[in-house]
């Protein structure tokens, strides 16, 4: 697999070091980045970005760098945990959250943030500037008009009446066949992980690899899944059975990696949540 050490960095902190004081050594960070053959030069330029994104603050303490995780960005990685360990299949209640925006032409960057941020939080595209969710997301909407003064928002409530149709729109807002392929081919790639007696005896360096390799490939997900509600969904769905398998295996693979990166850190890790179904 091919690292990117910025996706480990975010990994780490959000599955690991953010249960450790949302902070880290600049020397552990780069041993636990060198398991993944990360170089520590590489280690140095990726921390150096993220902090002037606003990721980190610094500190010394003695000849050591210390890096923290900033509350916004902490805040950040709960929305996308939450995202991503959260699976819920709910009943269709008939209801489309319709957003429709204008933004100025001169405020490009407004509106390709604004278009990111929707499908974050579960919008499909019907057309430019109409964007559908298949959830009661009115509160999702209000805080992104807050956020995003120059563009003109409004969200509307409403159906079709007709359950095919509500079909065809999901078709059309959604690679459904793209998405539904991905997801059975998470699952045949990690199927074979999923063996809890075998888990529990691997040491901790093999557990953490196979634990964010699992990760890292699974989280693209909710940015492109909307959890269509049941009715909505194509026949023989694979999101449900893809979720269990990577919760399982997230489970399974947890007590190890935690303690090697406890190890590392020379302080104690403590659990993550696990899936929320």
């Amino acid at each position: 697999m091919q690292w990117k050490p910025r996706a480990l960095i975010l990994d780490l902190f959000g599955d690991y070091l953010r249960y450790a004081g949302s902070e880290v050594r600049l020397a552990d960070i780069t041993e636990l980045l060198a398991t993944f053959d990360v170089e520590p030069a590489t280690v140095r330029v990726n921390l150096s970005r993220l902090r002037k994104e606003g990721w980190f603050t610094t500190r010394r303490v003695g000849r050591e760098t210390v890096y923290s995780l900033t509350p916004h960005m902490l805040e950040i990685l709960d929305e996308g945990r939450e995202r991503i360990f959260r699976h819920r299949e709910e009943s269709w209640q008939g209801r489309w959250t319709m957003v429709i925006y204008q933004v100025p032409e001169s405020e490009r960057a407004v509106r390709e943030q604004l278009r990111k941020r929707l499908a974050w939080h579960g919008f499909g595209q019907l057309s430019p500037s109409t964007w559908l969710a298949p959830h009661d997301l009115f509160d999702d909407v209000r805080g992104l008009a807050a956020e995003y003064p120059l563009a003109k928002i409004d969200v509307l409530w409403c159906g079709t009446g007709d359950l095919e149709q509500d079909r065809d729109i999901a078709g059309r807002c959604w690679d459904l066949e793209h998405l539904g392929s991905d997801y059975r081919e998470f699952i045949r790639s990690y199927n074979h992980l999923d063996n809890e007696p075998v888990n529990a005896q691997k040491d901790g360096q093999t557990a953490l690899i196979e634990r964010m390799q699992v990760i890292g490939d699974f989280r693209r997900f909710p940015f492109r899944d909307p959890v269509l509600p049941l009715e909505l969904q194509p026949a023989a769905w694979p999101s449900g059975e893809a979720y269990a398998l990577f919760g399982a295996i997230h489970r399974q693979l947890g007590p190890a990696a935690t303690d090697f990166v406890s190890g590392v850190i020379g302080q104690q890790v403590e659990q993550g949540r696990e899936i929320l179904m």
